[in-house]
């Protein structure tokens, strides 16, 4: 009987694997893929570097899973997503340069915040930058702080922001480019690293 690995949890591919199926890891691997590599590079900002970083990633989970010391109860993208991470600070350590997130077309570094599928230890470091963040945003100026509490705290849209400020959806996006802009210049002037 074939088996739909699309219903099987990560722990049972995990543990297909170790007993000796090596299909189970391709598709753990496709499982997570898009996730995890668009993770790296969000920080590396360069698709060869995050591809060799994305496979190193898999080389140390394969290792990791063949040596038998893994033991993350159920949490396995938030532990390979780790691994990557370590692998991303390693290589900038070696190379003298710290990444910076910028705030690209159609990247929001609040979603950066909301990667991790959360273990209480990444809980934490989450609140300690939301509260970093969110000291940030009082240094800029009113209109744009505004419109950057009612999308990201208050969770409005762009329409409802336009009409509560009673300005056009044009201005409410505007305003919130200039606050994404100022807080990136922010946060870099703070020295703040929005990742683990």
């Amino acid at each position: 009987m074939k088996i739909d690995r699309s219903v099987i949890s990560d722990q049972e591919l995990i543990r297909l694997f170790i007993s000796g199926d090596h299909n189970a890891i391709e598709h753990l691997i496709n499982r997570h893929q898009r996730k995890l590599f668009s993770y790296i590079i969000l920080i590396v900002k360069d698709k060869h570097l995050a591809e060799d970083i994305f496979q190193d990633t898999f080389i140390k989970v394969i290792n990791t899973l063949r040596s038998g010391s893994y033991n993350e109860e159920g949490k396995f993208l938030p532990w390979v997503m780790r691994i990557s991470h370590n692998l991303v600070i390693d290589y900038f350590r070696k190379s003298k340069r710290m990444p910076f997130l910028e705030n690209s077309e159609g990247y929001d570094l609040f979603e950066t915040l909301k990667v991790y599928d959360e273990t209480i230890e990444d809980k934490i470091i989450i609140e300690q930058i939301r509260g970093d963040v969110k000291k940030l945003i009082e240094f800029l100026p009113d209109e744009q702080k505004e419109v950057l509490k009612m999308r990201h705290y208050q969770e409005m849209s762009f329409k409802e922001i336009a009409q509560t400020t009673d300005v056009s959806i044009n201005t409410a996006l505007g305003r919130m480019r200039y606050a994404l802009i100022n807080l990136r210049k922010l946060i870099q002037e703070k020295n703040i690293i929005l990742t683990r």
